[in-house]
């Protein structure tokens, strides 16, 4: 029987501040960036720049028992109940949302309730040996393993909200029209335009729960091998979206519809302009086979290798920020989470990795001189080759061809279905490593045009970004004016997120060591040297494509519908060159 238990006080210091002091400007398209009109600004004041310094408490306790229910047969139990404290802020500087549509935050303790109060945690597991013979063993087992709302997942949004901090976003032509680069004042922006924290006050409990099957035989002896699966399910997982104030759409046969023109639409709180979200409704799925085989040192040679093939889904992959990895985009569309469930931003579908050692044969009979430059050398190897890991293709990220109304807007493209068209990707084509023609721009059901009344939720109101315009849109002076997409509404495109898997990794590691024992300092003293060369093929993993020069290269097309010609482009690589490295390593 053992038990134990563990405190722990959690003290996260922080100096929040932001480089855009004048502002930083996004433009839609190039023309513009040279006409100076600026799509949005999202600029922070330094005047407001101050500290942070949240606490927590943390305390866990356990009882486990180790069973010998038969000779052969092993059973492990175990129960742990672990708690935290809701965060709290020296200086009483804590706000959030305690609704997305409050008009005004919460202001100090409590941040938000306190969802782990009842986390107990069994766990089981088994070990049998089924023929008595020690060569064979079956294990197994299931936990739940919860995850507390640790201070790091809000260390992003504790120190930037309204009015501790002052974060100024917008979209209005008459704040940011000729302004750039100047930059704009907090007056300028004016209160609704600052930016708040939205923390879900009744967060659920989030929790893992892990189960393990395997079989491991002794082939022969020094040879073993293992086969097994491993699983895991996540329950109210930590959602993380940067901008979470946005219009709502419409769901129709057609998708989600966003009303046209793109200015129109109402955001669901127009008392801020931006709204970090962070709640618990994600959830997350795990499924792996792992196949491992190892060779025990015999006549000098140990060899060791494993295979993985698994797959991780989820609708989110991070807490910290809503890009909290390379490949993730930072607002996912959080009204219908069913839209961005997908493998996982950080799953590699299949993983090889094989390592070995070999000490070289010696010579007894050489002489001193001879068996000390000849004798006690070392080969090793590590090769390594997996999946790349998934990226979302995207639509207008420095635009707003949806009509989000949001400090972080962005659409998808439609994929299309066709000859060619079975995968997205280009392997081995750095330049053009996405199939652009595999995808279009989203066209809505009507056209500005056509006939009002065939218009989906056609309300008779004309051009109000509802109802459809049977006349082209025009100016104040009754001009017509060119629109990107002068349609109705603006559609959602069907691509998705993480579609297209990046590059994979092919990697060889190779050393060399020599051993010199000096036995007149002492019988243990060893003088190594040694000989280290990564990647040794010279191999360029490229990484996928991501961002080039301040450009998406996962933008497939800009806000106007023009296709980026840098989509698809790689530029960078997840592994160094060809490196070699020599060093001395003295044991004694």
């Amino acid at each position: 029987m053992k038990f134990g238990f563990g405190f722990e006080r959690d003290q996260l210091n922080e100096l929040d501040l932001t480089g855009e002091y004048q502002g930083g400007f996004a433009f839609g398209s190039l023309l513009k960036f040279l006409t100076n009109t600026p799509a949005r600004i999202h600029a922070a004041f330094p005047g407001f720049i101050s500290p942070r310094g949240t606490r927590q408490s943390i305390f866990g306790v356990y009882l486990q028992d180790d069973w010998r229910w038969r000779r052969n047969l092993t059973l492990n139990l175990g129960l742990r109940y672990e708690m935290s404290t809701v965060p709290t802020e020296a200086h009483g500087k804590l706000t959030n949302l305690y609704n997305l549509t409050d008009a005004q935050p919460h202001l100090g303790d409590p941040y938000f309730s306190n969802p782990t109060l009842h986390n107990f945690e069994p766990r089981v597991g088994f070990s049998w040996d089924p023929f008595r013979k020690g060569k064979t063993a079956v294990r197994g087992g299931f936990g739940m393993f919860d995850v507390l709302p640790m201070l790091y997942t809000q260390t992003t949004m504790v120190g930037r909200g309204a009015p501790f901090f002052q974060i100024g976003a917008t979209k209005k032509a008459s704040v940011l029209n000729g302004n750039f680069p100047s930059g704009v004042t907090p007056a300028a922006l004016g209160p609704s335009s600052l930016e708040y924290e939205y923390i879900e006050h009744n967060t659920p409990r989030n929790y893992v729960m892990q189960w393990n099957l395997n079989v491991q035989h002794e082939i022969v002896p020094n040879l073993t091998a293992v086969v097994g699966y491993v699983g895991s399910r996540g329950v109210h997982q930590a959602l993380r979206v940067d901008d979470a104030d946005i219009v709502l759409p419409a769901l129709t046969s057609a998708g989600y519809l966003w009303p046209n023109p793109i200015t129109t639409g109402l955001r669901i709180n127009e008392n801020a302009g931006a709204s970090r979200l962070l709640n618990g409704p994600g959830d997350s799925f795990y499924d792996a086979l792992q196949v491992g085989i190892v060779k025990k040192v015999s006549h000098g040679l140990q060899v060791q290798g494993s295979y993985t093939w698994g797959k991780s889904i989820d609708n989110n992959s991070g807490a910290t920020n809503g890009d909290t990895l390379g490949n993730s985009f930072s607002s996912v569309h959080w009204f219908d989470l069913r839209l961005s469930r997908a493998v996982s931003d950080y799953n590699i579908g299949r993983v090889l990795v094989i390592n070995g050692i070999w000490q070289l044969p010696t010579s007894k009979s050489a002489s001193r001189a001879l068996a000390f430059i000849a004798n006690s050398w070392e080969l090793g190897a590590i090769f390594k080759v997996n999946d790349g890991i998934p990226f979302t293709p995207l639509f207008g990220s420095n635009g707003d061809p949806l009509g989000l109304n949001s400090s972080d807007p962005f659409d998808f493209p439609n994929r299309l279905r066709g000859p060619g068209c079975e995968t997205l990707t280009n392997p081995g084509n750095p330049n053009d490593y996405i199939k652009t023609q595999c995808f279009a721009v989203p066209t809505a059901p009507c056209s500005a045009g056509t006939d009002a009344t065939t218009c989906p939720f056609y309300n008779g109101s004309g051009s109000n970004g509802i109802g459809c315009d049977p006349k082209p849109f025009t100016d104040s002076a009754g001009n017509p004016v060119a629109v990107p997409f002068p349609q109705c509404f603006n559609l959602r495109g069907n691509a998705g997120r993480n579609i297209m898997v990046g590059p994979g990794l092919t990697n060889l590691d190779f050393s060399v060591f020599k051993n010199n024992s000096i036995r007149r300092i002492s019988e243990s003293f060893n003088a190594q040297f040694r000989v280290e060369v990564f990647n040794i093929l010279n191999h360029a993993n490229f990484a996928p494509p991501l961002t080039t020069g301040g450009v998406p290269t996962t933008d497939i097309f800009d806000e106007t519908g023009a296709l980026n010609g840098k989509a698809g482009l790689l530029t960078e690589t997840t592994t160094t060159s060809r490196q070699i490295q020599f060093a001395m390593k003295f044991t004694w």
